[in-house]
């Protein structure tokens, strides 16, 4: 594998994943997609995998597909060192000379923003499914890797989908996402303070060039957290003010975003259930199903399935600066613009505080159980970590229950290895959330506990020392804080 370059910071698994593709020592030309959302390092991966290994990157913008020919001719040209541009007839000449790059030896050729050249040229799919055909000339006398890079979501997840000319043609299919919490924290060069890096991350999320778009910098310390918000996300001058309803409109797959939009701010506001939303939007439940799978695919909502209620399940919005546009720079837009960012923040702290920080924490600590959490912790390995909501007769209503981590074993029924609640509150946990997660751990159905499933209690704020005090003495329970959730396991 080769060395990545300092430039690139994380992306360890993706950067094994392209050098394995590349270097593979199969013969034949092979076909590999990389696609993701905007803006988060796709290209630049891409630059320095065709510098460290001399690849070819041509990348593709909105124009004709003759103006596109003539751009790729001059791409090539360079390649090869050639002092005047090569003229491509079509696309298939121009894919065959392209694949004819690996006739020596293995070598990258990268096509960036491919849904542009698909827009132009439709039939392009299906020109590379002749360009790969099992007895052609690429497949039997190169070693040509090729990479289809986009970030159209839907257009690239489409090239392979069922019926499409390229399925079954690819050997590669990298999904580039946001930094987790643990990897932005680093890369923002906030390790040292987790509340900072929380309420960070809580409002930009992981996507590497917001970093560049906030000015280069985050807040010096929670002194200047304020000052930091008002001056680059609620600032009209900022490159992250209309960020968060971009994303939405960027997608060529969103032809008529208002309607997106409107589900988007009702799950924003906390309407996390179908029948939720579609009261929220005045609408009726069937009227939501093509809304909320084009935002599930293009990366800004997720489905969580109820971990113990089947065909219940709740949504979320997975991309926290469009959370910051629907609740706040949306709503308040007039007074923003008119220079009032600090009164818009100061009056915004409770929505900030439950619409945001609350459900961001729950967030992070399920995903802290899913990829950071020991086997020691958990009382187990987990397969899936969901929230779900339980019945009580006791109380005559449902109990929300935050985190149910589970373990599939090939030879048994899954099981519940550990329960938790989140706290993302400025207050510490007590007692009482313990009690009523020991309440919740008495509801489980009994078919789907082996053992009494271990009780995770997770507080921003940290806990009481009569809580701490209790921790200590029980096997059963595990308190994590901020620390603990940034740097433990």
């Amino acid at each position: 594998m080769l060395d990545k370059p300092l430039r690139l910071y994380g992306r360890d698994a993706e950067w094994e994943e392209l050098t394995d593709f590349v270097g593979s020592g199969s013969n034949g030309a092979t076909l590999g997609l990389v696609y993701g959302r905007r803006r988060q390092g796709k290209t630049l991966m891409l630059e320095l995998l065709a510098q460290e290994t001399g690849g070819l990157i041509f990348a593709a913008t909105q124009q004709t597909e003759a103006q596109n020919l003539a751009d790729l001719g001059a791409a090539y040209a360079r390649h090869l060192g050639l002092r005047r541009p090569v003229s491509f007839a079509n696309w298939r000449e121009g894919l065959d000379e392209l694949l004819r790059l690996g006739e020596q030896r293995a070598v990258p050729v990268i096509i960036d923003e491919f849904p542009y050249l698909v827009s132009a040229t439709p039939a392009l799919p299906s020109y590379l499914q002749q360009a790969l055909n099992p007895t052609g000339y690429a497949k039997e006398h190169t070693r040509t890797r090729l990479i289809l890079c986009g970030s159209a979501l839907t257009t690239m997840a489409q090239l392979l989908g069922g019926g499409a000319p390229l399925r079954g043609r690819a050997v590669l299919e990298l999904v580039v996402r946001p930094f987790g919490f643990r990897d932005a924290s680093a890369f923002w060069g906030l390790s040292e303070d987790p509340e900072l890096a929380f309420r960070v991350n809580a409002l930009v999320g992981g996507t590497p060039a917001y970093l560049e778009m906030s000015g280069g910098s985050g807040p010096a310390g929670i002194d200047d957290f304020d000052r930091w918000v008002q001056r680059r996300l609620l600032n009209p001058g900022s490159a992250m003010f209309r960020e968060g309803g971009l994303l939405l409109r960027e997608e060529p797959s969103i032809s008529d975003p208002t309607s997106y939009a409107a589900v988007l701010a009702a799950i924003s506001a906390g309407n996390h259930r179908r029948s939720e939303i579609a009261a929220a939007l005045g609408r009726p439940v069937s009227a939501l199903g093509h809304l909320l799978a084009a935002l599930q695919s293009i990366g800004l909502v997720e489905h969580m399935e109820d971990a113990l209620r089947q065909k219940r399940s709740v949504y979320k919005i997975t991309e926290p600066i469009v959370r910051l546009h629907q609740l706040i720079i949306q709503r308040r837009e007039p007074e923003l613009v008119a220079g009032r960012a600090a009164r818009v923040w100061d009056a915004g702290a409770d929505t900030v505080a439950s619409k945001i920080y609350g459900p961001h924490f729950e967030d992070l600590a399920r995903e802290w159980c899913f990829l950071h959490a020991s086997s020691d912790t958990l009382g187990g390995y987990a397969s899936a970590v969901r929230p779900s909501e339980l019945s009580c007769r006791a109380h005559r209503q449902g109990h929300e229950l935050d985190i149910v981590v589970s373990e599939t074993n090939a030879s048994a029924p899954d099981r519940i290895i550990a329960i938790g609640e989140a706290k993302g509150t400025l207050s510490p946990m007590d007692v009482a959330q313990l009690q009523r997660l020991e309440h919740l751990r008495a509801l489980l159905p009994d078919t789907q506990v082996e053992a009494p499933p271990k009780l995770l209690l997770f507080a921003r704020a940290g806990f009481s020392d009569e809580l701490a005090r209790v921790a200590r003495g029980r096997a059963d329970v595990e308190l994590v804080d901020l620390h603990r959730l940034y740097t433990g396991d």
